[in-house]
């Protein structure tokens, strides 16, 4: 019997954070005996036509009352309240961080969302999030109960370790190419250290074109083009390669409601230079070097300190392999959903 319905909105296999994190939490679910069902939605959330909005919300309809939905953020913080308090079904809200804190929406747009996710949000029978910081800022900002929140941390698959660090140090960076993640700081960052022996790799899609576009083009006009490559989308092996090769991690994003890639990146031993916001510090701890968002000046500082300073690079090596160790693996992760689903069923 059908235990719960996990629904997704387009292509659940997408390769980034949130989505990997969903996908392998079903397919977990699935092996550990819970029956949970794979719903579809429409792929335009969260900004959804009027059409996908109403099949979004007659697919929901359509769960039974007695199989908990859990429901994708980019959904849940997009969908009018008024039909979400007509599902019969419990609603598990899956909100990886409020879609009004993503950087670079216009005020008013960023306005209606936090309004919007936090009227949807009285009619969840629970919220799941990935760190203590979301769990505080819906608390906080967006008037959850904290006694609906449970946090479920990402899980991870430990991998095969094959260090074959590359000369001159690769500075690796791994996210979409989307202005939150701080690409265009690390290239103003990178034009600071340009008398170093370094290259760099950025692995990540395009999340819009207009931002890719601008980053090629900054790229070029620092003079980095010779020594920063823009990977594009890597499948699991290749992406494991540039984890073994690379020396450092740098990711200069502008939020984060866990950053899964942080943690991957010490599972591999790096350093990590990263930005104090979000749940980055929670997330990191004392395995990397964390400088205010929008600095580049200071990003370029903890980037020449690790590539200057080998004993210091080597003590934060260890650092992230010891905290690796005490992350969760997605069992556990699917754990505490399946907790959830028998509190809420």
């Amino acid at each position: 019997m059908t235990r719960a319905v996990f629904a997704i909105p387009g292509d659940k296999d997408r390769r980034t954070g949130g989505f990997l994190y969903e996908a392998t939490v079903l397919r977990v679910l699935n092996e550990i005996g819970v029956k949970t069902a794979h719903l579809q939605l429409p792929d335009s959330f969260p900004d959804p036509t009027v059409a996908d909005m109403a099949e979004t919300l007659a697919a929901l309809n359509a769960v039974p009352a007695h199989q908990p939905i859990i429901l994708d953020g980019l959904v849940f913080g997009a969908i009018d309240p008024a039909g979400l308090a007509q599902v019969k079904a419990p609603i598990l809200a899956m909100i990886h961080h409020p879609l009004g804190l993503e950087t670079g929406l216009a005020p008013e747009r960023a306005a209606f969302l936090c309004e919007n996710e936090a009227q949807a949000l009285g009619f969840a029978a629970h919220i799941v999030v990935p760190s203590p910081h979301t769990a505080e800022v819906l608390a906080r900002d967006f008037g959850a109960d904290p006694a609906s929140i449970t946090v479920a941390p990402p899980g991870f698959d430990r991998p095969v370790l094959n260090a074959s660090r590359a000369d001159p140090p690769l500075i690796l960076s791994v996210g979409l190419l989307a202005r939150r993640k701080g690409h265009d700081v690390l290239l103003d960052a990178l034009s600071l250290i340009t008398d170093l022996h370094w290259n760099a790799v950025i692995v990540g899609k395009a999340h819009d074109q207009h931002t890719a576009n601008a980053l090629r083009t900054q790229c070029r006009e620092l003079g980095l083009s010779q020594r920063v490559t823009f990977a594009g989308e890597l499948d699991g092996p290749e992406l494991a390669e540039h984890f073994n090769a690379a020396s450092i991690f740098a990711l200069a994003t502008r939020y984060e409601g866990y950053g899964m890639v942080l943690s991957e990146a010490m599972f591999y031993g790096l350093p990590v230079v990263s930005c104090d916001v979000g749940a980055v510090p929670e997330t990191v701890g004392e395995a990397g070097i964390l400088v205010p968002p929008d600095d580049p000046a200071a990003f370029a500082n903890a980037l020449r300190r690790l590539i200057e300073e080998p004993e210091i690079a080597a003590q934060f090596q260890q650092l992230s392999l010891e905290r690796a160790k005490s992350l969760p693996s997605w069992r556990d992760t699917a754990r505490v959903f399946e907790r959830v689903i028998r509190q809420v069923s």
